[in-house]
């Protein structure tokens, strides 16, 4: 090294969360000094019962939910209401339920809605939505109705309007709810083979063993585990003690 040349800048991780508080208006404390790390290209499991915080987390991902105190950065830029539009555009959000997302009278227009909006040319609208289509596996289904879609196809469609805005991170939740067995293994397929930085959440313990290599259990508004998925999921006392069971 040359005695002159400054050290490279350590990688931004993808989110930073530090001692993160919100409360509802009709007092529910959400979370409660939250804080957590995730480095670009992990992918990474949110699990937890209902009511731990884990929706609520996730909206401040997105900047739906501005940070009441502590601080949220994603891919380097801070979130609040000044930088909400520019934080959509690097996290995609996929919701449980596709309809949520879905509400065009064809797939196209659906997957179309969010580059048409970012103000970009006709070609490279269309250029993202076969891009984003062909992803999720649904190449020609673009004149398709989404209602007459399955379940597995409207959340695979629902994932590709996310897509179409090249994300840098992706945030779902509950995206394996609803599925039959050939619709849950294109989705373990198609979430393996994207190569975003990741958090899902989910009830879906064989959906974590088989994705995501780390996992973040949440319970009354806080992490109160962070490892590797193998780890945390065999200790059955540590998964009981948070309603939680073995895969």
């Amino acid at each position: 090294m040359n005695p002159g040349a400054e050290a490279a800048a350590p990688a931004r991780p993808a989110v930073d969360v530090d001692t993160l508080t919100f409360t509802y208006p009709d007092g529910t404390e959400a979370l409660r000094g939250l804080s957590t790390r995730i480095e670009r290209g992990e992918k990474v499991a949110l699990i937890g019962p209902n009511g731990a915080g884990k929706s609520t987390f996730m909206l401040h991902l997105n900047g739906i939910n501005v940070p009441q105190s502590g601080r949220v950065t994603v891919a380097g830029m801070s979130v609040d209401a000044k930088n909400a539009r520019h934080v959509r555009a690097l996290v995609g959000l996929v919701f449980q339920d596709p309809d949520d997302q879905l509400f065009s009278p064809t797939v196209r227009e659906d997957v179309a809605f969010g580059p048409l909006h970012m103000g970009l040319p006709k070609a490279e609208v269309e250029a993202r939505v076969q891009r984003a289509l062909a992803q999720v596996g649904l190449s020609g289904f673009e004149e398709k109705a989404p209602y007459h879609l399955s379940i597995g196809q409207r959340k695979r469609a629902a994932l590709a309007t996310v897509l179409s805005m090249d994300p840098e991170i992706l945030v779902l939740d509950e995206p394996s709810a609803g599925l039959d067995p050939r619709g849950r293994r294109e989705l373990i397929n198609l979430l393996r083979g994207l190569p975003h930085t990741m958090l899902v959440s989910t009830h879906d313990m064989r959906l974590v063993v088989d994705v995501f290599p780390r996992t973040l259990i949440m319970d009354r508004g806080r992490i109160v585990a962070d490892g590797p998925t193998e780890k945390l999921l065999a200790d059955g006392p540590l998964l009981e003690q948070h309603g939680l069971e073995l895969p």
